[in-house]
C-alpha cells in the first residue's frame, strides 16, 4: 500500500521551490479571505462598533426578513439579475468571438496592433472609463452629436433609466474583450495543426474547421469561464454603478451591492448590510453548484 505521508514528503522535497512560492498567496487568502468570514456572525446580530461582535444581541434572521419584505427586494432582485443576464449574453460571447478572429489572422502585424488596441482599455482606470461614459452621453457629447448628425433628436442618456444598462454592458464589453481574449487565444494555441492540415484534405473550408476544430477545442475553456460567471450573477460591479447612476436612474441602476454599500457605509447599518451580503454570497454559491453540476452532466468538463 502507498504511503500517502511519504508521497506528500517526497514531492514537497522535489519542488519545495514552488512550495514557497506558494505561501504570500496562501497567506493572502487566509489573511484577507478566511479570517475575516467570522465577522458574517454580524448578519445575526444587533451589531454596535461600541459593544463589539460579541457583546451585541442575537437577533437570528430578523435582516433576512426585513430585506426580503422590503420595498427594494423585487427592484434589486431585478436589475441585478437582468444586468447579470445582459453582460452573460452579449459579453460572455464577445471575448470568444474576437479570439476566433485573431486566430484565423495571417498577417502577424495586424494581428498584434488588433491584440495591443483591444488590451489597452483593460489597464485605463474604472475612474477614468465612467468619466468618458458620462462625458460622451451628455447633451452635448460626442454620442448625440452622431444621433444628431443622422437626423436623430439628442438624448439626456444618464438621465433616462431605460438607457442605463445598455450604456454599463456595452462600455463593459469594450473594456474587457480584449483582455477576456487572452485565455481563449491560449486554448486555441493548444489545439493540434495537423487537425487543421487533415480537415484541408478532407476539402473542409474555414468556417467549417471553425465550427468542427476550433470550437470543440476550446469548448472545456468556454464552459469552465461560462461555471465562473454564473457563479457570479449577483455580483454587479457597484462601483461602477456608483461612479455612474444618480436618483433618476434608480429604477434600473440599482443592484445589491449598490444596496449595501448605501446602508452599510452611509447609513451605518452593518448587520443589515452584512446579511444582504451573506444572502447574495449564498445565491451565488448555488448558483456556482448547479452551474458545475449541470455541466458535468451534460459535458463531462466542470471546475470539480
Amino acid at each position: 500500500m502507498v504511503n500517502r505521508s511519504k508521497l506528500i514528503t517526497d514531492d514537497f522535497r522535489k519542488h519545495k521551490i514552488i512550495y514557497f512560492m506558494a505561501v504570500p498567496v496562501l497567506l493572502y487568502y487566509i489573511i484577507f479571505h478566511y479570517i475575516p468570514i467570522y465577522g458574517v456572525v454580524i448578519a445575526f446580530k444587533d451589531f454596535s462598533p461600541m459593544r463589539g461582535v460579541l457583546g451585541s444581541s442575537w437577533v437570528g434572521f430578523e435582516h433576512f426578513q426585513d430585506f426580503i419584505n422590503g420595498i427594494y427586494f423585487w427592484r434589486l432582485i431585478r436589475n441585478t439579475l437582468l444586468i447579470s443576464l445582459y453582460s452573460i449574453v452579449f459579453g460572455f460571447p464577445a471575448p470568444i468571438l474576437l479570439a476566433l478572429m485573431l486566430n484565423e489572422l495571417r498577417q502577424k502585424f495586424f494581428k498584434r496592433v488588433v491584440q495591443s488596441v483591444s488590451y489597452v482599455p483593460h489597464f485605463i482606470s474604472l475612474m477614468i472609463v465612467c468619466g468618458m461614459m458620462l462625458e460622451f452621453t451628455t447633451l452635448n457629447g460626442i454620442v448625440n452629436d452622431i444621433v444628431s448628425f443622422f437626423g436623430g433628436e439628442r438624448i439626456a442618456f444618464m438621465q433616462d433609466p431605460n438607457w442605463f444598462r445598455t450604456i454599463f454592458v456595452s462600455s463593459g464589453i469594450w473594456q474587457e474583450v480584449g483582455w477576456g481574449s487572452i485565455i481563449y487565444l491560449a486554448a486555441l494555441s493548444g489545439i493540434n495543426p495537423q487537425l487543421y492540415e487533415a480537415a484541408k484534405v478532407d476539402g473542409a473550408g474555414r468556417i467549417r474547421r471553425i465550427w468542427s476544430i476550433t470550437i470543440p477545442g476550446i469548448l472545456p475553456t468556454i464552459i469552465i469561464m461560462l461555471i465562473l460567471r454564473i457563479g457570479n450573477v449577483m455580483e454587479v460591479g457597484f462601483e461602477k454603478i456608483i461612479l455612474l447612476y444618480n436618483g433618476s436612474i434608480y429604477e434600473t441602476a440599482d443592484v445589491i451591492g449598490t444596496y449595501v454599500y448605501r446602508r452599510g457605509i452611509l447609513e451605518m447599518d452593518f448587520s443589515f448590510s452584512a446579511a444582504v451580503g451573506l444572502f447574495n454570497s449564498v445565491i451565488n454559491f448555488m448558483l456556482l453548484i448547479l452551474a458545475n453540476w449541470l455541466s458535468r452532466r451534460s459535458s463531462g468538463s466542470s471546475l470539480w
